[in-house]
């Protein structure tokens, strides 16, 4: 169960599995609220993994020119898992926080990963602020050119760690709304302003894969309960 209101819930039914392209599967996530596409890079029972969301837009590959696959790649090089996924209904933020809150459900309890970091960008970082702020089993969360609408539950991400990473040079989200989610969140936090970098991160690209890649593997190595 991944999100509970008067109204509905959002339940897992089924899982297709389309076919395996370099190593990645290609699923669909079946929900009663509707199909959630998705690219599992697997990794062994057990491993962490992490769950990568998009912007407004929704999309499977992230900024700066595919971040989120690239990444994911050099990951299940040193044995952890990813899942990207495409929100059932793009720009609804508690539609994709439920999004979110089922790909952990599913990493969990079918794939048997344990410790989950979520990365998303722009409107994705309010959707994984939120969505690390609810479940027990997300271990810590980042954030990239984020907005601040709907990143209310900042504070409550702690204990888990927060990274925030923004380009000086946004011209969509300006960087003083990293600066405004840093300041109202509860240590341990974290936030790296590249200069001259826009909202893409097209500019600040080698950078933040180098940033972003070091940062998970200290975080989701750390042994539990720390």
């Amino acid at each position: 169960m991944t999100r509970k209101s008067n109204v509905f819930e959002l339940i897992l039914e089924t899982v297709t599995l389309h076919g395996v392209v370099n190593e990645v599967e290609e699923l669909t996530l079946h929900t009663n609220g509707g199909e959630l596409p998705a690219r599992l890079h697997p990794a062994a029972a057990g491993s962490a993994a992490v769950v990568w969301v998009g912007g407004a837009g929704g999309g499977l590959d992230g900024p700066a020119w595919g971040l989120y696959p690239r990444v994911a790649g050099q990951l299940r090089g040193h044995g952890m898992a990813s899942l990207r996924i495409h929100y059932r209904h793009p720009n609804y933020l508690e539609e994709c926080v439920a999004d979110t809150l089922l790909a952990v459900q599913y990493l969990v309890q079918q794939r048997q990963y344990r410790r989950i970091a979520l990365v998303g960008h722009s409107f994705g970082g309010a959707v994984v602020i939120s969505a690390g702020a609810l479940s027990p089993d997300v271990a810590a969360v980042v954030a990239m050119s984020s907005q601040t609408y709907g990143t209310d539950l900042a504070p409550q991400v702690s204990p888990r760690p927060l990274l925030l990473l923004h380009g000086t040079a946004d011209e969509i989200l300006p960087a003083a709304c990293s600066e405004t989610i840093y300041a109202r969140a509860r240590q341990p936090k974290e936030l790296v302003l590249y200069p001259g970098c826009r909202h893409g991160l097209d500019e600040c690209r080698e950078q933040v894969d180098q940033a972003l890649l070091r940062w998970l593997l200290t975080q989701l190595r750390r042994p539990e309960n720390t």
